[in-house]
């Protein structure tokens, strides 16, 4: 499936304050793999992906040659269910854009 035009200029699904923003089931975590304590974290018996800065642990930002910022998910292919479930250009990716403000971060 092709991203919206603005899907890796946006990054807005991957943007909260909260530190239980995204859980991580136990499938999800062997998902992982490798990198499962680096982005992810127990808080009590609950596992979740590690916020910092307003943001999931492993949305990182990509400068491409044309000067354009890409917000990228270094574990896509491994993501938690939760994130495959939100669908891009789906209604609730439009939903999570306008409850966090609008068009989301472009640059």
């Amino acid at each position: 499936m092709n991203p919206p035009a603005d899907c890796r200029c946006c990054g807005l699904c991957c943007r909260s304050s909260s530190d239980t923003y995204v859980r991580v089931s136990g499938d999800d975590w062997e998902r992982l793999g490798a990198d499962a304590e680096r982005v992810a974290h127990f808080i009590g018996h609950r596992a979740f992906m590690r916020m910092g800065g307003g943001h999931c642990a492993a949305l990182t930002e990509e400068r491409q040659s044309d000067g354009a910022i890409w917000q990228v998910c270094a574990i896509y292919e491994r993501r938690p269910q939760v994130c495959r479930d939100l669908g891009r250009g789906s209604p609730e990716c439009e939903a999570e854009r306008i409850r966090k403000g609008g068009a989301g971060v472009m640059r």
